[in-house]
């Protein structure tokens, strides 16, 4: 049996003392990221067999105890074995902002080792770990990760196979039945990086390129419980990846669940 779930997790009895509850929750859009936006996608992509750098770059004063060390930046990298696409954990570097909430990973792709980045998607706080991961998966698999392809169809598609509503008032949107997630083509935010010349050269009261956006909102005035961003030239086969992960009826495991979504989520114990 399935109910709603509440800030007062019941006890299991038969748990070890002090051991943590685990729930299969559902559905997924709304699941959150478990408390660990970097641990899923890390674990996946050390699978793919990413390389995993860490950078860490501080001020030390003479005569200063090392616990006082200054640390000015900290940079993990993840990089595919061709060198041609990488996912950076920015969130405990620099702050970046996506509609209010902290952006957790960047992923990014390139033509050759010689370019700069043709393309780049950024996942904030609240997105289910499991997305960005089956993205990344999708992306290792790709034989051109920074070629665009057309077919924009192909990410409506990936959503509408799992129930979600294809947006009335535009061809390339949709949302789920509750009308709290969503996912369209439009407008891309500002500081999304992305090579199409357009990005750079366009008059400020001239729309830019299109690219693909997804976020939940309890309603159109509420906060951001989660958001995506993709540059222009995103092949539309990954985001696809992304959206049919996202919007997944599979349930997902969960220790720690997100309190403004909790009362629209369905959960069992596991175990």
């Amino acid at each position: 049996m399935e109910a709603p779930l509440y800030s007062g997790f019941p006890i299991d009895p038969s748990a070890p003392m002090g051991a943590a509850c685990v729930y299969s929750v559902r559905p997924r859009h709304l699941a959150g990221d478990d408390g660990r936006p970097y641990d899923a996608v890390a674990d996946a992509l050390g699978g793919l067999g990413w390389t995993c750098l860490t950078t860490v770059r501080g001020r030390r004063e003479p005569d200063e105890a090392p616990e006082d060390r200054q640390v000015l930046r900290s940079t993990v990298l993840h990089i595919s074995p061709d060198s041609l696409c990488w996912a950076q954990w920015v969130l405990a570097d620099e702050p970046f902002h996506l509609g209010d909430l902290p952006i957790a990973w960047q992923v990014s792709a390139r033509t050759d080792t010689s370019s700069l980045a043709a393309w780049s998607a950024y996942f904030t706080t609240g997105v289910p770990g499991e997305a960005v991961a089956d993205l990344l998966a999708a992306l290792d698999a790709h034989t051109q990760p920074a070629a665009p392809l057309v077919r924009p169809e192909l990410v409506v598609d990936a959503v509408t196979a799992h129930g979600w509503l294809r947006d009335a008032d535009q061809s390339a949107g949709a949302t789920d039945p509750t009308v709290i997630s969503h996912v369209s083509l439009g407008e891309v935010p500002p500081l999304i990086q992305d090579a199409d010349p357009r990005t750079l050269t366009g008059e400020p009261d001239e729309p830019g390129p299109h690219g693909w956006q997804a976020w939940a909102q309890l309603a159109p005035d509420a906060p951001y419980l989660r958001a995506a961003s993709f540059s222009a030239s995103v092949p539309n086969d990954l985001v696809a990846a992304f959206a049919a992960s996202l919007s997944s009826t599979v349930s997902v495991l969960r220790r720690v669940v997100p309190g403004a979504s909790r009362e629209r989520l369905q959960w069992r114990p596991v175990g």
